[in-house]
């Protein structure tokens, strides 16, 4: 069984399909990305998740962000440190329960699925091989201590912001290149003229990056 509640769109092939896991964003649910999944390449087995805390009225989210007088904007970094460990534990279960090749696993991200994709990917390198990062960022205090870069020079990532973004700061999106670049892995980085969404460019361009890697 899974922790995670979960809708998929099957592979055409019958074994060793290519697996890309879909986390949505903030106040959103597991329907919202998966709207690309008509989109995208048709030997992927597509699954896509529902963060695990309830909001209300409706919607869901991977960890609180809190509004305060004395801390300003802030987020709980032990709600997503525990949501990290629950993308890992889908992603064994994803591999034990479908015909998909567990050496080809996906994480696509929006804002703070993006946030989580990056430190699942850095947390549990050997889980993963591709990450898109969707107008998100790196946040350093819920990663481990130290990155061995031996250890995450296999990944790929596509990264992607708005450069008009007015929830997360494209300076916040920018620091990515030189983090990944320091550890040695392979990277692309492209703003769009956009707010915090996805441009048509944007997909398109995630596509083409998509069948180059998977």
């Amino acid at each position: 069984m899974s922790k995670l509640q979960y809708i998929t769109r099957p592979s055409s092939l019958k074994e060793n399909a290519p697996l890309l896991i879909m986390c949505h964003g903030y106040g959103s649910d597991e329907n919202d990305l998966f709207s690309f999944a008509s989109e995208l390449p048709e030997e992927l087995m597509i699954m896509s998740l529902r963060a695990p805390y309830t909001m209300q009225p409706y919607g869901n989210a991977w960890y609180a962000i809190n509004f305060d007088a004395d801390k300003g904007k802030w987020s709980d970094n032990e709600q997503a440190k525990a949501s990290v460990n629950l993308i890992a534990e889908f992603i064994d279960y994803a591999c034990r329960s479908y015909a998909v090749d567990a050496n080809n696993v996906t994480l696509l991200g929006f804002s703070q699925g993006t946030i989580l994709s990056y430190a699942v990917a850095l947390t549990y390198p050997e889980k993963v091989k591709n990450i898109v990062a969707l107008s998100g960022y790196i946040n350093e205090d819920i990663l481990p201590d130290t990155i061995e870069e031996r250890t995450v020079s296999h990944l790929n990532f596509f990264c992607s912001h708005g450069s008009v973004d007015q929830v997360i700061p494209v300076s916040w999106a920018q620091k990515a290149p030189a983090f990944l670049k320091a550890l040695g892995i392979n990277h692309e980085y492209t703003e769009y003229p956009v707010g915090h969404g996805v441009a048509p460019q944007n997909f398109y361009d995630l596509k083409a990056w998509l069948k180059k890697y998977i």
